[in-house]
């Protein structure tokens, strides 16, 4: 399969231009995907065009990375129903240099590769650009009946709120930048979210009237789950790349605990396993679902690539003991050093002991925002401490409870959490 064929049976492929496959085909391409600085990580919804600039590099061509710290000043219309908060110049650099760290993790900058991955920074090109010079250089050359026929422009006329000039002017700025790429980066392709299209089209057309020239491109479809809820989206919020905000066994189990038909498409968007292998475990899941082999494979695979094999087997190890058997012997068994690196949820009593089971519940761990969700879950036998179910919420927990002089355990359905007892 090409690499158009194979981005397509992967569910990665809505709208392309004509002649984008040919062109891939005739000669090494310089593609790019430009990137949100609103937060100073990548989330889960922004693997998706990691994980197509990988596929790009790894066929070949040549993989560019736009980190819009120019355009993040502006906010883009796109899919929103209201004009998003602008940030500083000092919030945006500091975003800019976290997301710039993480896409090095997933594509090689190797520069002695003729198709090395490159990160560019529309700052770069747009600082010193005067408005006069913007509006005589670039908005001469697409009109005002061309940009209000896009769909993103519609629908935010038609809504309560409207559109400011600022936001207005996102398709010619995002326009642009496809345009000095491909004149100074010799840059053809664009890729984006579906969102995108109707800038990425922009983008085209100004390279046309302005040199005459020809571009390509092509969106992927915005990711929902199978319930219609939003992509990476847990209770706790974002699923984000940066352990520090998702720690690495959470990012595990959000994988892990997908639905069937999630991890049906999932495994074929965040993973790199060949479609034969895909077709054969969908069928070994399909005559067996409470294997839950699909989850179990995506889960493993995606989190090998974000967080590395090292945490992986860390994850895994711990996924063995708590889920596999004996959670008790597990902890007792184990060192405290390899238990709390081990990525399962951690936290420290926040209740001198003994304390009865609410506040302790509400104090000690990260399940329960308040005492009176604590003691309904006690109440409808949805908590266990140290394996046992407890039911009575007058319930007293003391020094017998200690695991390991240290430690005591909390499940609730099927999460646990590991409260450290700290000494008084």
């Amino acid at each position: 399969m090409n690499l158009i064929e194979e981005l397509t049976w992967r569910g990665m492929i809505q709208d392309i231009m004509p002649g984008t496959e040919e062109q891939l085909a005739k000669e090494m391409t310089s593609g790019y995907i430009g990137f949100d600085p609103t937060a100073d990580s990548l989330h889960a919804g922004s693997m998706v065009p990691i994980f197509i600039l990988r596929h790009l590099q790894n066929a070949g061509h040549k993989p560019v990375a736009l980190v819009g710290g120019a355009t993040g000043m502006v906010g883009d219309p796109s899919g929103k129903s209201e004009e998003r908060n602008l940030l500083s110049e000092e919030t945006l650099n500091h975003n800019l240099a976290c997301i710039r760290k993480q896409l090095e993790k997933y594509l090689d900058f190797n520069p002695t590769l003729p198709n090395a991955a490159e990160m560019v920074n529309n700052y770069d090109w747009f600082h010193e650009m005067r408005f006069l010079d913007f509006i005589r250089d670039v908005g001469k050359h697409i009109t005002v009946n061309y940009m209000f026929a896009k769909d993103s422009v519609k629908r935010r006329l038609e809504g309560e709120t409207g559109m400011s000039f600022t936001e207005f002017t996102y398709q010619l700025v995002q326009g642009f930048d496809f345009y000095w790429l491909y004149t100074n980066k010799n840059c053809k392709l664009q890729m984006g979210g579906s969102d995108q299209w109707g800038n990425i089209t922009t983008g085209a057309e100004l390279i046309r009237r302005k040199s005459g020239g020809e571009a390509f491109a092509f969106t992927c479809p915005l990711l929902t789950k199978a319930d219609g809820t939003k992509m990476g989206k847990t209770e706790k919020g974002n699923v984000w790349i940066d352990p520090a905000k998702t720690s690495p066994y959470d990012f595990y189990q959000f994988w892990v605990n997908a639905s069937d038909a999630d991890a049906e498409r999932w495994i074929k968007i965040f993973t790199f396993i060949p479609r034969t292998e895909i077709e054969a475990l969908i069928t070994e899941h399909s005559a067996d679902p409470g294997q839950f082999r699909l989850q179990q494979r995506l889960a493993r695979e995606i989190t090998a690539f974000i967080h590395g094999p090292e945490e992986l087997d860390k994850i895994l190890n711990a996924s063995r003991g708590f889920y596999g058997g004996d959670p008790l012997n597990y902890i007792l068994t184990t060192e405290p050093e390899v238990l709390e690196n081990s990525g399962v949820p951690m936290t420290v009593s926040g209740s001198p002991l003994p304390v009865d089971v609410v506040t302790f519940l509400h104090d000690s761990s990260s399940f329960f925002a308040s005492k009176g969700e604590a003691r309904k879950m006690v109440l409808q036998g949805g908590i266990s401490i140290n394996e046992q179910k407890v039911t009575d919420p007058k319930m007293i927990i003391d020094d017998s409870y200690i695991l390991k002089d240290q430690y005591i355990l909390i499940r609730k359905g099927k999460q646990f959490n590991l409260v450290k007892i700290r000494k008084n």
